[in-house]
């Protein structure tokens, strides 16, 4: 598909009320139609089938959409790591806000079969002075990196997150509360001895109280050990 081709598809799936909907939860983002995630993700793999790096070479920058659709389109592409490497390292500058960077890091799941690779690209955000790409680092290794070899390692890199912004504050906070749904034990060590800033650190607990994934009598516990 033309970029052309692209902005029709996209006008005849906008929603008005969507629109003001999807503003209303992300501030800040690029300019918003109105099309459903559901809708993007199946014109994404459609193009992942067709000339995806024609159309990545080109492709606009001019709403929250386009870009969406690039990130979920090197998700989706069929390739080489080091090449989808080479997409995502000129795709990431441009996220803008938190929707963008988790559909990306959710649907980059060949991360998971090339893990050693993908965290040496990553380390290289993790001093970043931007918040979303910080946010990407902690969204990724919440996403594929929450197994036993590496959920130490993992941890460390959280603690090491430091942007002062509210959407990295919220990602390394999301990603304490789903390790500690599959890891308790280990998780509530690393609690224990961590140096997450305080905000992080209550951020993480709320929401591990707002999980249906952790049993009454953890909770009880993690309600005795904010900060």
């Amino acid at each position: 598909m033309t970029n052309e081709e692209i902005c029709e598809w996209l006008a005849a799936h906008a929603e008005g009320g969507f629109q003001k909907f999807t503003s209303g939860l992300i501030p800040g983002s690029d300019p918003i139609l109105g099309v459903r995630i559901p809708a993007l993700r199946g014109l994404a793999k459609q193009l992942a089938k067709e000339d995806w790096r024609s159309w990545l070479a080109g492709a606009a920058d001019d709403s929250y959409e386009e870009i969406m659709l690039q990130g979920l389109c090197i998700g989706y592409a069929k390739a080489g790591i080091e090449e989808l490497l080479e997409y995502a390292a000129v795709f990431i500058p441009k996220i803008h806000d938190w929707s963008v960077c988790d559909s990306f890091c959710s649907t980059f799941k060949t991360a998971a079969k090339h893990r050693e690779r993908v965290w040496e690209f990553l380390m290289q955000y993790r001093d970043s002075p931007q918040e979303f790409e910080q946010r990407v680092v902690a969204v990724m290794l919440m996403d594929h990196f929450l197994v036993e070899e590496y959920t130490d390692r993992v941890f460390s890199v959280w603690e090491e997150l430091r942007h002062g912004g509210y959407y990295r504050m919220m990602g390394v906070a999301w990603g304490v509360a789903t390790a500690y749904a599959k890891f308790p034990e280990k998780t509530h060590a690393f609690l224990l001895d961590c140096r997450l800033d305080d905000a992080t650190y209550n951020k993480a607990i709320q929401k591990m109280l707002e999980s249906f994934r952790i049993t009454p009598e953890r909770k009880q516990v993690l309600r005795g050990m904010k900060r």
